[in-house]
């Protein structure tokens, strides 16, 4: 029989035993991180995004918008901040804001005006006429009735001076002596009037201490400085859900509208983003549409300006206005995903798109980027810098310890927080990477794409580095080293990372049980994947299969379960692949009924990475066959010919754990590449079965432990590797079995 591999396919598989020595010479300028310099310009400290870095700079000369298109944790908060900072460094003296935004009373008590000032001269000025009323009010003159009393004592003496110029009188005139008896009643009244005044006075006096003079009524009409840039040092603001509150601004809610305490509305006016910030960055645009703001949103694109309106339609602020319009010329950068950009693109005929374009660009981020030597050495650098940001962290959190107690000090309270003796010589200081680790970082980007490509999804990534920097300090290591990576991915893991965990727990002890309690025949060990739809990261799961051929019933393919689309559809194509192979054979026909069960996969399955072992699983049982239960199969199947399915690397990584009693595993030849990162600070050797080459990986140090990986390019080499028979015994078995059902058919068949 002719072979299907070619002495290039031959070639090609040793030039993968090559990987490892490559990516060390992409990374022989450093023995560990701390030889690895960060670049001082701030977007080069984005790394992989190349297209987006070079739009981003075109944009930062033109001041225009920028719309981030991609999956979360490729970059693009990252990118806006720097974005930030480069315009903050090349134009920010003429960006920043340099007039303050001042509120005047209306044309009544519901309008407002708005006016632009120096902010010194508005600052003088407001200061001034605070100080004037503060004088106003203050300046109470003192309770006086010193006029009365002066009065009063005046009338006192003179009628005292009568009554005693009548008394002399009176010894020569009886008859004067009635008039001094009326002057001297007179002055006792005058003298107790003039007391009275003192009394008065005095308890006006005590009453009036801590009084002022009203003056709201003039306070009302003093501007209200509703933005001061000088108190303002921030280029951008980031919008996390905008509304008009915190883009427009708007009034407060005054709930004291009587008894003359009410708030004028200029001084519960208040600014938001489009008013105040050369720069918004809305982090996610899906907020955008989903709170209604983006009609108003391209009017002040359009417009550069907007009115100051009221707020919700209950509050006392609802029918306040500004009578002059306010400055809006923004940089608008946003973020979003592909569905909110495929909305985009339908709503309002593309508005909001054609505003970014006419300005701006739309940046497609980068999911994954070639495993080039530059890119690689980026995830050095990378680390490098998410060292320095523990540095940083440390620093804010120890830093008064360090400077107080030492590492000693440390080293007796983190005793305390871990619950266990540390060793003297602990620091909690970072650590820096060694390239080995380097490596293993390198090999989970890897491994969370294909096509020779590594994931741009590093958010998750942030987390693992930290991880394996506080194993390190556990270990008082003096660099990180794989083993602390290794244990980090173990520990720090998403949602989806701790579910595949359980599951995985499961379908081990399943995957035992069904060997020991079956003789293989109809039973196949497939490889699936879990998917984090946040982080990207993707965890391999066995999955084990059963399938089951029943001859002179109805031909049909039946597979129960929670299964997609594309998982029903791969099972009528196993279906019409079996049918295809007994043709090939001379088989007669004969009706089939063709079981496939996914064992226990309750959360369902969907795609066609299990067809391959599908077809294995019937094949098996149809011919009686065994299949090997510790090889691994995954590949889509298409005829005869197996094709590439995703996440290859991770479905491996699940089954070559030695306590699981796995020995190998048959994917298809287009994902040979996917083997690579596997092959990482591991021992390994090319192998070869018959004319089927793979890979050996030693999952043990010593060479112990192998893991055969073999490249299936149709599914004659599967069916060779896990039942161990060629196409020439499958053509004649398969035909032996069709004419014994053939003739049992017709046996049945009444006469």
């Amino acid at each position: 029989m002719p072979c299907d591999y070619t002495s290039a396919d031959y070639a090609s598989v040793q030039e993968l035993a090559a990987y490892p020595d490559t990516l060390n010479q992409y990374l022989d300028f450093f023995e560990d991180t701390s030889q690895i310099s960060i670049p001082e310009d701030p977007i080069e400290k984005v790394i992989f995004q190349t297209r987006a870095k070079e739009a981003i700079r075109k944009v930062a000369q033109n001041k225009g918008h920028v719309l981030m298109v991609g999956r979360p944790g490729t970059g693009k908060s990252l990118i806006a901040k720097m974005f930030n900072e480069v315009l903050d460094r090349s134009l920010g003296d003429y960006l920043r804001p340099r007039r303050s935004i001042v509120a005047y009373p209306g044309k009544d008590q519901n309008h407002i005006r708005i006016a632009y000032e120096d902010p010194p001269n508005i600052n003088e000025y407001i200061s001034g006429i605070r100080a004037l009323l503060q004088t106003a009010e203050e300046s109470i003159g003192e309770f006086s009735l010193s006029e009365q009393i002066n009065s009063v004592r005046k009338v006192k003496w003179g009628l005292l001076i009568t009554a005693g110029l009548s008394a002399v009188a009176g010894l020569f005139f009886p008859a004067a002596f009635i008039a001094t008896g009326l002057a001297g009643i007179g002055t006792i009244f005058m003298y107790m009037q003039e007391n009275n005044h003192k009394a008065q006075e005095k308890i006006q006096r005590e009453s009036q201490v801590g009084r002022r003079n009203e003056v709201k009524h003039i306070d009302d009409m003093v501007p209200e400085i509703l933005y001061d840039p000088t108190k303002d040092e921030d280029l951008m603001a980031r919008i996390s859900e905008p509304n008009a509150r915190n883009m427009k601004g708007g009034f407060r809610h005054d709930p004291y509208q009587s008894g003359h305490l009410h708030t004028p509305a200029h001084k519960r006016a208040f600014l938001g983003a489009h008013a105040k910030s050369p720069i918004i960055c809305i982090d996610e645009l899906k907020t955008l549409i989903r709170t209604g703001y983006m009609s108003d949103l391209l009017e002040i694109m359009q417009n550069k300006k907007f009115d100051l309106e009221g707020g919700r339609s209950t509050g006392s602020g609802a029918a306040d206005r500004s009578e002059d319009a306010l400055k809006a010329d923004n940089i608008i950068i946003a973020c979003c995903n592909h569905d909110t950009l495929a909305f985009l693109r339908e709503e309002g005929d593309g508005a909001f798109l054609s505003r970014i374009e006419d300005r701006g660009e739309v940046i497609q981020m980068e999911s994954a980027v070639p495993e080039t030597g530059d890119n690689v050495g980026q995830v050095a650098r990378y680390i490098k810098q998410e060292i320095l940001n523990l540095r940083e962290e440390f620093k804010g959190a120890w830093g008064e310890v360090l400077e107080k107690e030492g590492y000693e000090g440390i080293r007796e309270r983190c005793q305390q927080i871990m619950g266990k003796p540390l060793p003297p010589d602990y620091l909690l200081k970072e650590r820096e990477f060694s390239r080995a680790a380097v490596l293993e970082v390198v090999k989970e980007l890897r491994s969370r794409a294909s096509d020779k490509k590594l994931s741009a999804i590093l958010r998750p990534i942030n987390g693992i580095i930290k991880t394996a920097e506080f194993e390190a300090i556990l270990d008082n290591a003096p660099v990180v080293a794989p083993a602390h990576v290794r244990r980090a991915l173990d520990t720090h893991m998403s949602i989806e990372g701790a579910m595949s965990k359980e599951i995985y727990e499961s379908r081990k002890d399943l995957k035992q049980y069904i060997g020991s309690m079956t003789d293989a025949v109809g039973y196949v060990v497939g490889l699936a994947v879990i998917r984090s739809g946040s982080s990207g990261e993707m965890h391999g799961l066995p999955l084990p299969i059963h399938g089951q051929i029943n001859a002179g019933a109805t031909d049909t393919v039946v597979a129960p379960g929670k299964l997609g689309d594309i998982a029903k559809a791969a099972s009528k194509n196993v279906r019409a692949s079996i049918k295809k192979l007994l043709e090939e054979a001379g088989a007669p026909y004969v009706g089939y009924e063709m079981h496939v069960e996914y064992i226990q996969a309750h959360e369902g399955v969907e795609g066609d990475s299990a067809s391959v072992a599908m077809d294995i699983a019937l094949l098996s049982d149809y011919l009686k066959q065994p299949v090997n239960q510790k090889f691994g199969v995954t590949g889509s199947l298409t005829g005869e010919i197996i094709l590439a399915v995703g996440g290859v690397a991770e479905k491996l990584r699940s089954i070559m754990a030695p306590d699981l009693g796995m020995e190998g595993a048959c994917i298809p030849w287009q994902n040979r590449s996917d083997v690579q990162p596997l092959l990482i600070n591991t021992d390994f050797e090319p192998i070869r079965q018959n004319e089927i080459p793979g890979i050996r990986i030693f999952r043990r140090e010593g060479k112990e432990h192998p893991f055969d990986i073999y490249f299936c390019k149709t599914k004659y080499h599967a069916y060779k590797i896990t039942m161990g028979i060629d196409r020439g015994h499958i053509m004649t078995k398969v035909l032996a079995r069709s004419k014994r059902d053939w003739t049992s058919f017709k046996q049945s068949r009444p006469h």
